[in-house]
């Protein structure tokens, strides 16, 4: 079983969250709640991993603050 992280953010005007694997290329979906997002992209996952092991063209670090 592989784990990976996933970026969320919700739309202000669709009010759907959008989610996306940072460096795996087609790996995004959206969903009316958290949950359906994360199935959703469950979902996507494994079909792109039905292709083979992906090259990850990035890795999640992390978040930081800007102050300006």
């Amino acid at each position: 079983m592989r784990e990976y992280t996933a970026v969320v953010e919700r739309c202000p005007h669709t009010k759907l969250y959008v989610g996306y694997i940072p460096g795996f290329t087609g790996a995004h979906s959206q969903g009316a709640t958290l949950e359906e997002l994360r199935e959703n992209l469950r979902e996507v996952v494994q079909m792109l991993l039905e292709d083979g092991e992906p090259k990850m063209e990035a890795e999640f670090v992390g978040t930081q603050a800007v102050m300006v």
